[in-house]
């Protein structure tokens, strides 16, 4: 098992951001990625069909021989994680808004937590709040329209900044001093956000908190790669490849990306 690949998947190419951390840490770990991007966005799905998605990108990375699976999208962790790991024999790491850092070293004790739908009505999201931010306003932001922008490259259009300003806004009135995101594939947008952000405000992801969980989590299992060669990465994606491949343009490694129905 230990020379077996880590599973990762997300609603489309979001997660990447996710892949871009782990294998950074875990250099000589395989992987293997899924961008289903044909059902993004989740965060605008029912809790049902988001589990249903979930079952199908496990049961697809199982096929291919995955020892652990990341589940790189906060929308399916805060839906299906629970069921997951109940009903599968694998470990699985799963991705949540990084409310507890941002909560703890907060001055002004105003923090922001843009997110999509899906995952700020799911009650995970809400018992973590509660437990570890007391005393702290959380000032919630769906971030509709967002993710589908980052699905097509349009990172850094005018429509994309036009829905970050209007999302801002009512954070910004409130004086928070940490912005949490809460969807993978927002990390793509700190560039952009770090232009419209006063710069006493700090932005805060949890990609590199997860890829240490992950890597504690093989170590716990006794299921990492004791290689010490690069790691082989697969990515597959059920629309466009192109798109897959832009966000991987900055990646040194070799990796191979494919188009897959899925």
């Amino acid at each position: 098992m230990n020379e077996c690949p880590i599973g990762i998947f997300d609603s489309g190419v979001g997660g990447t951001s996710i892949w871009k951390e782990i294998n950074g840490l875990m250099s000589s770990e395989d992987t293997i990625y899924l961008a289903d991007s044909k059902n993004a966005p989740y965060g605008e799905k029912s809790e049902e069909q988001i589990l249903q998605l979930s079952i199908k990108n496990t049961e697809l990375l199982l096929e291919k021989g995955c020892k652990l699976i990341v589940v790189a999208c906060n929308t399916a962790t805060t839906n299906a994680i629970a069921y997951l790991r109940k009903n599968y024999n694998v470990p699985f790491i799963g991705i949540e808004p990084a409310i507890k850092p941002a909560a703890l070293q907060s001055q002004s004790k105003k923090v922001g937590v843009l997110a999509t739908k899906g995952t700020l009505s799911s009650s995970l999201f809400h018992s973590t709040s509660e437990n570890h931010a007391t005393g702290i306003q959380i000032l919630e932001q769906e971030g509709t329209g967002l993710v589908p922008l980052i699905e097509q490259g349009k990172v850094d259009s005018d429509e994309t900044k036009q829905l970050l300003s209007k999302f801002l806004k009512p954070m910004l009135d409130e004086g928070i001093d940490y912005l949490v995101l809460g969807c993978t594939h927002y990390p793509y947008l700190i560039p952009v956000l770090r232009e419209m952000l006063p710069e006493n405000i700090k932005i805060i992801d949890s990609g590199e908190a997860v890829a240490r969980q992950t890597k504690s989590v093989l170590e716990q299992n006794g299921l990492s790669n004791p290689s010490e060669e690069n790691g082989k990465h697969q990515f597959y994606t059920n629309t466009d490849v192109e798109v897959l491949k832009y966000f991987l343009k900055d990646v040194k490694v070799a990796a191979e990306v494919s188009y897959l129905a899925f």
